[in-house]
């Protein structure tokens, strides 16, 4: 399917690119770890037969400017992404959108939920919990399956310096484990290729060990704070996961995700972590329906 791409300001001397497709309702789609917007390119076909579809690659992932992290670790915080998701959507005169996120993609569109209330009307995260909720639940097994929140954490230039030793086989090695069938058989040949050349871009890797950081010392704090004050999610909002996903390590996730929204529906899909490429109609069926409310 042809897409319509941008190159947009967000701040000063940072770009965001983000693509187009179909027509109808605007929906935003973004992307996670350690991909970019190709992962929504198998449901897209789908989506945008009934919404106007803007793909986002992240700053520091795909083809959006990558700036160098600060001491604080605030540059790469979903609370500074959702001002690049706010650029993007005013940049396309778009007021108020649909918003639906995987991985890293799933906690900017939270984020941006609660940052910026008037401009979601309807909200989907894929196989994540609230950054906050994911750290306090860690325990033996779960960091042994999530091994790189702590790894990628660490400070620079370590972790990058590791991958750079083996990026091929440790961007392999990340996507087949995190998928139901552990194999790479989900992803497009066009879009496994692009993610081995992004994993094998120093820059790209920093901007991917500042995005965790950031998760770690920023967005974890922010959302302390949220929680402490009892602020949710006013967009209704869909989640959705994967039966061998990252949520699915608990007894309930949904009810998780109920102490953070106002209204909420969930459901589980047939894949790993990565439903967007493992199972595209399952997801797109079910974002059209939630979407397709209201």
């Amino acid at each position: 399917m042809p897409l319509t791409a941008h190159r947009i300001e967000t701040e000063p001397g940072v770009h965001v690119a983000a693509y187009e497709a179909g027509d109808g309702p605007p929906l935003v789609l973004l992307h996670g770890y350690p991909q970019s917007h190709r992962c929504w390119l198998p449901a897209l076909p789908m989506l945008a037969a009934q919404h106007r579809c803007i793909l986002v690659d992240l700053r520091g992932y795909g083809a959006s400017d990558a700036p160098e992290d600060d001491a604080g670790h605030t540059v790469y915080s979903k609370r500074r992404m959702a001002g690049d998701l706010a650029a993007v959507l005013r940049y396309l005169d778009i007021k108020r959108a649909d918003v639906a996120g995987h991985d890293r993609g799933a906690r900017l569109a939270y984020r941006f939920a609660l940052d910026h209330p008037a401009m979601v009307r309807r909200l989907a995260v894929l196989d994540v919990l609230p950054t906050v909720e994911f750290w306090d639940l860690w325990a033996a097994e779960l960091a042994m399956k999530a091994y790189h929140w702590t790894f990628l954490a660490q400070p620079s230039p370590m972790p990058e310096r590791m991958i750079a030793g083996a990026p091929e086989l440790y961007l392999d090695h990340t996507l087949r484990s995190w998928t139901l069938d552990q194999d790479l058989r989900p992803f497009a040949p066009d879009a496994l290729e692009a993610y081995r050349a992004q994993m094998a871009d120093p820059a790209r890797v920093a901007a991917m060990c500042a995005d965790y950081r950031a998760g770690f010392h920023t967005d974890r704090m922010i959302d302390a704070a949220d929680r402490e004050r009892g602020r949710r999610i006013e967009a209704p909002t869909l989640f959705l996961w994967g039966e061998r996903g990252f949520p699915a390590s608990q007894p309930d996730p949904l009810s998780i995700w109920n102490r953070w929204t106002v209204e909420l529906a969930g459901r589980e899909m047939p894949s790993g972590h990565f439903a967007p490429e493992e199972a595209p109609a399952a997801v797109a069926a079910a974002l059209l329906a939630h979407f397709a409310q209201g």
